[in-house]
């Protein structure tokens, strides 16, 4: 009852806690929920079917759980024949998708599932699409479509497919999308089968029925059934749902950091602000232990409340999230927000647990104050630092330093990650050393006042030098609201500059043939540029002792690699029956020149592949190569990548879904590719952590001039007018301001520094560390803007209090 009436007396007290914690919860709980919403669905064309029968998985090349190994014509037939006989099953259909899109007016159909758009007749059973009109295809040149193409039954299309351009017929009509080609015509461009749906008559037993097929199907697969079924998404959709969890849980990694680090400043400041109060109890007899648990409840029962409030407020905002996302185009098509029990659940542990180990960290000194504190100003113990702290934050610091180093060395995909988790490290230890200096540094910054006949310069200058906790515990959120707007902006302009000229470089005097509009380049693209690089990629599976395509056995996937292998035309890499290796691909597989290895592809067989040599890391010429006319065999639905023209070679942009650039063109678009959502993903950051940050500064300020009502009082009491004391309290909020956004930028510069001498040496060019200073003006203002009025509102009502 003791720590819910201190709460509710000293409501203001806690109220900067309370937003703190309910703007960070709001912030996890929107992500988590979004993320929840996010999750992989079952697809329209599934939703005939009851199960389906799926190869084993193979692994990637660090062992986590890879693609499925498609099975062969050989090995499918007679599963599909013994899945068509379980009792139930309806029809046993062999799905196969492969890339197909409408050219009309010279131009490709915008179709963001155009990669997987093709399909066997008898696929069209697994929604069930049903015919419209029309009949069902069965010449090659017959195709049935989605009615809604508008395209009449009899009339030609044609259809932009892996070897290219194609005319068709329409024969028929379905209320689905897609396109839908005889069995043999599908069987061609897809031979390998990775998946077999299972369409079962009505008032089938799942549960007897599922169990029936996986008996049918013993150890040569995996049988998926309900949600499970969602395992089978689309490419596009697969790689949009990658973008946007990679968003949110960068959102949720810095909202998590941000709260744990404001909360803590903030109980740490209004713990040290109630000294006297709990010297007073200390003195009616409140045991060490007792202090604790009071600071600890009050903070739990803070957390809890704000937690509430916060999970309400998350909610509400997910669906501007999920609409944020649908305008970056990184949202799956058609999720719906869900709200589910556990994100809520979640966000309110996390929100009342760093509100309770915020106050045991504040807690554990204040149970040491001494009962004669009640008889001393509560800012006594503001001076110095104690030995821990001086431990802890010059551990910290190594650690930052550590990780700025290692930004500068790390791979790519690693450098970002690197540097956001080098300045946070640094943030934590300038907010831990900061009341050592902040002392000094307010004398020098106030000693060119000192001769002036004003009192407030001395007065500002004594309360920096008086009570550096409090000064360092106000520091605190602006170091973290200057320090991610400076990285966040810091590494957009770098990488802005750094990787356009680094591929410039690599591509400079070729011309680059690329997709426009289409997934990827066709046969007929290729055939148009026989000469220059022309990049024939496919997933494929190294097996460890496996058959090659002579044999009738399979091999397990469990004994099977998934990875990346490029196709090549360039004669030093493409030599029928050997393979090229980068020299990490080869050490991962234990492999070396001259070994033999059973490689299986998309189409189900598997081929022995001599090791022709081990060259060095190159992702220009690829980890795993094999000759161009061996890939094409295996998987005939793959595309080509962009193709590189030589300077002395004429490079054609006549096919359809086609464009011609230079290599400064192209570096340009390849980065602008990317560059929306960078701009977009380190914009949504910055704002929640300066926005957060920013709350917490105006909460801080708002607090210290609450706590200064005695002081207030005094030098009104010694003749200071109104006017003269909001001066001096802009004054000192002016200083802690220009303290903090020094260091906040001061802690960015090591890790920004690393990732433009780590951008250097990956990109073969100069590039010099670029800062956005109008970020960096917006962020400083802001938190300058935002801390004086917070202090000036607090001032003027304690003031005005005093008067009356």
């Amino acid at each position: 009852m003791l720590i819910l009436a201190n709460v509710r007396e000293r409501w203001s007290g806690f109220l900067g806690a309370f937003v703190a914690v309910l703007v960070g919860v709001a912030l996890i709980s929107t992500t988590l929920v979004i993320y929840d919403s996010a999750r992989p669905r079952v697809q329209s064309r599934y939703d005939g079917t009851t199960a389906l029968a799926l190869p084993h998985k193979a692994v990637d090349a660090d062992g986590s759980p890879g693609d499925r190994m498609p099975w062969s014509k050989a090995e499918a037939e007679p599963l599909v024949a013994a899945l068509g006989k379980v009792p139930g099953v309806a029809d046993a259909v062999v799905d196969r998708s492969f890339y197909a899109q409408v050219i009309k007016a010279g131009k490709p159909v915008t179709d963001e599932g155009a990669l997987e758009s093709g399909h066997g007749w008898s696929s069209a059973r697994m929604a069930p699409y049903k015919l419209v009109s029309g009949r069902a295809p069965s010449a090659a040149n017959d195709v049935v479509v989605d009615r809604a193409l508008g395209a009449a039954v009899g009339s030609a299309l044609t259809i932009n497919l892996t070897e290219g351009r194609r005319p068709f017929t329409v024969v028929g009509a379905v209320d689905g999308p897609g396109y839908y080609f005889s069995e043999a015509f599908a069987a061609r461009h897809q031979p390998g089968v990775g998946a077999i749906a299972l369409v079962t008559d009505k008032g089938a037993d799942t549960g007897a029925l599922v169990a029936a097929v996986k008996k049918a199907i013993g150890d040569q697969g995996d049988v998926i059934s309900g949600d499970g079924r969602s395992e089978l998404q689309p490419q596009y959709i697969e790689h949009k749902r990658f973008l946007g969890v990679q968003l949110i849980s960068a959102m949720a990694i810095l909202g998590l950091f941000t709260t744990v680090f404001v909360v803590a400043s903030m109980l740490v400041l209004a713990t040290g602000m109630r000294r006297r109060e709990i010297g007073l109890l200390r003195t009616i007899g409140a045991s060490p232990q007792q202090v604790k648990r009071m600071i600890i409840g009050e903070a739990a029962v803070v957390g809890l409340l704000g937690s509430i409030a916060g999970c309400v407020a998350g909610v509400v905002a997910a669906p501007v999230l999920r609409n944020i996302l649908d305008r970056l185009d990184v949202a799956p098509p058609g999720m719906e927000v869900t709200v589910a029990a556990w994100p809520l659940l979640t966000a309110s542990l996390i929100g009342v647990g760093v509100s309770v180990i915020g106050a045991w960290t504040a807690s554990s000194k204040a149970a040491r104050v001494a009962p004669i504190e009640a008889l001393l100003d509560s800012r006594s113990a503001n001076q110095g630092m104690g030995h821990g702290r001086w431990i802890a934050g010059l551990a910290v610091l190594g650690a930052g330093v550590l990780l700025a180093i290692g930004t500068a060395t790390s791979s790519a995909d690693n450098r970002v990650n690197m540097a956001i988790f080098a300045t946070m490290t640094l943030i934590v230890a300038a907010a831990l050393l900061t009341p050592a200096f902040i002392g000094p540094v307010g004398r020098f910054l106030t000693s060119a006042f000192q001769r002036s006949s004003s009192a407030g310069p001395v007065l500002i200058r004594a309360e920096l030098v008086a009570n550096p906790r409090r000064a360092a515990s106000l520091v605190a959120p602006v170091i973290a609201a200057v320090g991610f707007a400076v990285l966040l902006s810091g590494m957009v302009e770098t990488m802005r500059v750094a990787y356009p000229a680094g591929e410039a470089l690599k591509v400079s005097g070729q011309t680059i043939v690329t997709p426009d509009g289409t997934p990827g380049n066709t046969e007929e693209v290729v055939a148009a540029n026989p000469v220059g690089k022309a990049a024939l990629p496919t997933r494929a599976f190294v097996l460890k002792d496996g058959p090659t395509e002579a044999d009738e056995d399979a091999e397990p996937a469990g004994n099977a690699t998934v990875l990346d292998v490029l196709g090549s035309r360039d004669p030093r890499w493409s030599v029928l029956g050997e393979a090229v290796l980068g020299e990490r691909t080869a050490k991962k597989l234990s492999l070396a020149k001259g070994d033999e290895v059973p490689v299986r592809f998309a189409d189900g067989t598997a081929v022995t592949l001599r090791v022709g040599s081990v060259q060095p890391d190159d992702p220009a010429r690829g980890d795993f190569v094999v000759s161009r006319d061996l890939v094409r065999v295996h998987d005939p639905a793959a595309l080509t990548d962009d193709i590189f023209v030589p300077g002395n070679a004429k490079a054609s942009g006549a096919v359809p879904g086609t464009a011609l650039h230079d290599a400064a063109e192209y570096a340009l678009a390849d980065y602008h590719t990317d560059a929306k959502l960078t701009d977009s993903l380190a914009m949504m950051l910055i704002v929640i952590a300066v926005g957060y940050s920013v709350i917490a500064v105006a909460n801080s300020m708002a607090m210290a001039a609450h706590g200064r009502c005695r002081d207030f009082g005094v030098m009104k009491s010694a003749g200071g007018t109104i006017g003269q004391l909001l001066l001096v309290s802009i004054g000192e909020t002016t200083l802690v301001i220009v303290i903090g956004a020094a260091l906040g930028i001061l802690v960015t510069l090591p890790p920004l520094a690393g990732m433009a001498s780590g951008l250097s040496q990956a990109t073969g060019s100069g590039v010099s560390l670029h800062l956005s200073t109008r970020t960096l003006a917006t962020a400083v203002i802001g938190a300058l803007v935002t801390a004086a009025l917070a202090g000036l509102t607090v001032t003027a009502k304690t003031l005005r209090k005093q008067a009356t």
